[in-house]
């Protein structure tokens, strides 16, 4: 099936909203099948897919999102953990499966319209992702360039045995929450050959905070042969953890002046467990801070209450975080300005067994002071080494840091290292 079919329905190609859903409505009734997106330019609303569905978007097409909210309905489904109304996303599949989205085409969320509001805090529901698989099992997004994102760029949610490879994402690297691919409280997941430049976390592994309902485990997830640039972390495990973040293998990536490279980040109040972690064959280059692993993550709600940045041990309970199981192995870091690495756990929970092996840092004096982990009391570092506090069972000996002023070594007696 062709959408140019459909063209009465464009308003003389100005509008392509009814054109989709129509021709989508009539796939459904088939049962499914391929909607064909030729050459062109399309400007349009939220599209909703279903069952069975093939979106190919052909090279030289360019689906170009409207600047206004009512291009996109309110549903139930949840923003960074919380439950409520969301507008929908412009491309959205949910209680779907066999749901592809393929091509070499451009998929343009115009999200300055949405960036700019958001700024001035005249966005009364959050804004929509610019994909979004929620509930949905079999899916695939493949080869298209997905650019100028309003929030999120890829957001599979509580989704099984999804797909996502080959992908060109670019965002402005000062665009607020425009993460790249962020799967969410997922399971079977693999990431391959993309290229992901954005204005936040370029990858980002979730299952939800402590205020999402029916929390559920993201895990079993790997991501290969992929280029990170200019976000805010390369690959990231958190904050919203509380279901537990297991089983993720990250191997054979280029990290290229991301701020830090992998990062941990979460807090007292989120509970869960991230553990099982596989990192291998990566190179980092200008990177703030290759490893950062922060348990006292201060960013979004109730970020600055007391039992967030206090450093005094807690009792521990459901609600405290766990970092654990953490192997490192074969990475090569150049040109870094912060910090080689940054372990930071709590007073009663521990960054606990963190292996590192064939690890090569160098670090160089010629970038800026900067803050690698946004948690109160981080210290301004340049040049630095490996600082830790609250960890043990971490065993550094694979590891190498070139370029340091001073110790290549900060650590105090909360600090059990393996010798």
């Amino acid at each position: 099936m062709n959408i140019r079919n459909y063209e009465a329905l464009s308003r003389q190609g100005t509008d392509w909203t009814g054109a989709f859903a129509q021709a989508i409505d009539d796939l459904r009734r088939q049962g499914g099948g391929v909607l064909d997106v030729p050459a062109g330019e399309y400007p349009t609303g939220s599209i909703r897919l279903d069952s069975n569905m093939t979106l190919n978007i052909e090279s030289g097409a360019a689906l170009r999102f409207h600047q206004d909210e009512n291009a996109y309905p309110l549903i139930e489904l949840e923003f960074e953990g919380i439950a409520g109304l969301v507008h929908q996303a412009c491309i959205y599949a949910q209680d779907a499966e066999n749901v592809i989205v393929t091509g070499y085409g451009v998929v343009d969320g115009r999200g300055s319209y949405w960036w700019e509001r958001q700024r001035a805090g005249k966005n009364p529901y959050p804004r929509p992702y610019l994909v979004c698989f929620a509930n949905c099992r079999h899916v695939v997004l493949e080869n298209v360039t997905l650019i100028n994102s309003p929030a999120w760029t890829v957001h599979p949610l509580r989704s099984r045995n999804v797909t996502v490879r080959g992908l060109n994402i670019k965002n402005p690297y000062d665009s607020p929450n425009t993460d790249g691919i962020n799967p969410d409280a997922c399971q079977d997941v693999r990431i391959s050959d993309c290229t992901i430049d954005v204005g936040d976390d370029c990858i980002a592994i979730k299952s939800g905070t402590e205020k999402t309902p029916n929390r559920q485990p993201c895990e079993r997830i790997i991501i290969t042969n992929c280029h990170f640039m200019h976000g805010h972390g390369g690959v990231v495990l958190g904050s919203e953890m509380s279901g537990d973040i297991r089983n993720v293998v990250v191997s054979s990536c280029v990290f290229y002046e991301t701020d830090r490279g992998i990062r941990l980040k979460t807090r007292r109040g989120r509970g869960g467990t991230v553990e099982g972690i596989q990192l291998e064959n990566l190179v980092m280059e200008k990177v703030m801070c290759p490893f950062v692993f922060n348990m006292y993550y201060f960013c979004g709600s109730d970020g600055k209450f007391k039992h967030v940045w206090d450093k005094a041990p807690y009792p521990i309970a459901d609600t405290t975080p766990a970092l654990r199981d953490v192997t490192i192995t074969g990475v090569r870091a150049r040109r870094c300005t912060a910090c080689a690495g940054f372990f930071y756990g709590l007073a009663e929970m521990p960054v606990e067994g963190v292996t590192m092996q064939d690890v090569v840092v160098e670090m160089t004096q010629d970038g800026p002071a900067d803050r690698p982990a946004a948690m109160e009391g981080c210290p301004e570092m340049k040049g630095a080494g490996f600082f830790l506090r609250n960890a043990k069972n971490v065993d550094l000996r694979g590891v190498k840091v070139r370029g340091v002023q001073g110790q290549w070594l900060d650590i105090d007696n909360s600090v059990e290292l393996e010798q």
